[in-house]
């Protein structure tokens, strides 16, 4: 499965089968962990075959048979929340690739001592399930290119199968917060695209903006812009 296949074929997957991460899997994932960690300065970390990190009165009804689960957390920033989003959304799409469905919690979960661990200044941001899905997940209705972008006629091939991969990117409760905008090119030749958030009353915009940047880079090619800073 490609990256772009596997960001196509991801759903939430809220309900999992009591089936164990064989080693090849975990070891792939802790990987994965390491590099997205220290290229984003977090510390995520994965729990195995714990059934109590999703077994609360906060998520009845929502979450069934979640053993395996990534712990995101970093230290407290201002971007802490976008890059958690970024690069925890890179760990979602190998878990898609190596056969396992996964699930973005912000709120439906509870910490068990001595399944993590903290350092001076870092916080839990939130959960991400993990697992073989016991169900298949739905096809949500999202926002078109137009809502979500300044995609005209004039825009480039690549800006626009961006924003089309951004389009799948999971948010919160599916709000789509986010909108790109592709701007004048600089003097290098290089285009310039603007990735900003919308207002929320359910917050978790900047993890959602993260996500959905990652999801723009995969789908557009990073080669092809530069993100306006």
């Amino acid at each position: 499965m490609t990256i772009l296949e596997a960001i196509q074929n991801r759903h939430s997957i809220r309900r999992y089968k009591d089936t164990p991460l064989p080693e090849d899997v975990v070891s792939a994932l802790q990987l994965k962990i390491n590099e997205v960690n220290a290229e984003g300065n977090l510390n995520i970390q994965l729990v195995t075959n714990e059934p109590k990190g999703f077994n609360s009165i906060l998520n009845y009804g929502t979450f069934s048979g979640v053993r395996n689960y990534f712990v995101v957390a970093g230290k407290k920033a201002d971007d802490l929340d976008e890059r958690v989003g970024y690069y925890g959304e890179q760990l979602v799409l190998l878990a898609q690739q190596l056969g396992l469905n996964t699930c973005w919690a912000g709120l439906t979960y509870q910490k068990v001592a001595g399944t993590y661990r903290l350092n001076d200044g870092e916080k839990i941001v939130c959960y991400i399930a993990v697992g073989y899905g016991a169900e298949n997940g739905r096809n949500l209705k999202r926002k078109s290119v137009q809502e979500l972008s300044n995609a005209s006629d004039s825009t480039p091939k690549w800006f626009i199968q961006g924003v089309e991969a951004a389009q799948v990117a999971p948010t919160a409760v599916n709000q789509q917060k986010f909108f790109f905008e592709y701007l004048e090119r600089k003097e290098n030749d290089k285009a310039v695209v603007r990735a900003t958030k919308k207002f929320s009353l359910m917050g978790y915009t900047l993890l959602d903006l993260g996500i959905a940047k990652l999801h723009f880079e995969i789908g557009a090619g990073k080669e092809n812009f530069e993100w306006e800073m």
